[in-house]
């Protein structure tokens, strides 16, 4: 680990000064503490801001979500608002990491998380996003966990979180406040693709900070779950996942919210999927075909081309469980 100055904070102001002159914001620390210890991050500065007022969970007048950066995972997987209104977010966090992880780590870390690629953390490989120009040892390495959708022939990496899924799937927002005012992103144009710029990957200004992850309000009734696919059943990452919200009145799908996860180098929201469940009635046939529309667009490379089919598995299998059949 490289030398660096450590400064704690107590308000906003003061941790914008921080990190519009350079600082990193630090929460949990789950995951920059880690690459620091690597060497793939080199941080002059750590603004601590774990004791910013940013750990509110609210619901809105019209039935959204309203979850504080600082947050725990935790403790947003186990609050009363979040579990009865969107079990898709809980389960996510649920699904993520150890207990001790989850108890530490914030929400909006959780979606700044870098991913896991063992050649972004291997500082002797070539890799664009540490590196920018160097290569992508992935594109002819071992790529078993890498990305199939949104790929570059710069970056295969995947996302690795759990609830940028779920995130992606109910069209939240996040809300940055910075050095000129506050401003809202919608989640997806937060997480960014690699095209040729794999080293920027969220769409954040410098200084700014994440204060709100939005979540709007959707019709009720709303079944929504995640399911997660992976090598082991506990701390590991997807090989593929789920995230389905529905709602369905009068035996008809009114609404449809779909995204996948651990195929794709963002959260991989799936508009095809929710086009064909609208205006449908549930059945196992209509799952079946909807979970055809998954992959459109995949480029698998040599060591995840079963991700093609284990995608469609996953979100066939997820629809079933949350729609149900007739």
């Amino acid at each position: 680990m490289h030398p660096f100055a450590y400064t704690r904070v107590s308000d906003t102001r003061e941790a914008l000064k921080a990190g519009s002159a350079g600082g990193r914001y630090l929460a949990g620390g789950t995951t920059l503490v880690d690459l620091m210890r690597e060497t793939v991050e080199r941080p002059g500065t750590l603004v601590d801001i774990s004791g910013l007022p940013l750990r509110d969970i609210l619901v809105t007048k019209e039935g959204g979500l309203r979850i504080g950066a600082l947050v725990r995972m935790s403790e947003a997987a186990a609050h009363p608002a979040v579990r009865a209104a969107y079990p898709v977010v809980s389960r996510a966090l649920e699904l993520s990491a150890s207990a001790q992880l989850r108890n530490m780590a914030t929400i909006g870390g959780n979606i700044m998380q870098r991913t896991r690629c063992t050649y972004f953390r291997d500082v002797t490989a070539d890799c664009n996003k540490r590196e920018p120009g160097s290569g992508c040892a992935a594109l002819h390495g071992v790529n078993r966990s890498h990305a199939i959708l949104g790929t570059s022939g710069h970056c295969v990496a995947t996302h690795p979180s759990d609830v940028a899924v779920a995130f992606a799937a109910l069209e939240a927002r996040v809300r940055l406040l910075g050095p000129d005012g506050e401003r809202v992103v919608p989640f997806a144009d937060f997480l960014l693709r690699p095209g040729s710029t794999p080293q920027r990957e969220q769409a954040v200004r410098k200084g700014e900070l994440i204060t709100t992850i939005e979540i709007p309000a959707l019709p009720r009734p709303l079944e929504s779950g995640y399911l997660k696919v992976r090598d082991r059943q506990s701390y590991e990452f997807a090989l593929t996942s789920a995230a389905v919200a529905l709602h369905i009145r009068g035996g008809v799908i009114r609404e449809a919210k779909v995204a996948a996860g651990g195929v794709g180098t963002v959260p991989w929201k799936l508009p095809a999927v929710e086009r064909h469940l609208i205006g449908e009635r549930p059945s196992d046939a209509l799952w079946a075909a909807a979970a055809e529309k998954a992959t459109e667009g995949a480029r698998p490379l040599r060591h995840n081309r079963f991700k093609v089919a284990l995608l469609k598995r996953t979100v066939e299998r997820q629809l079933r469980i949350v729609g149900g059949t007739k």
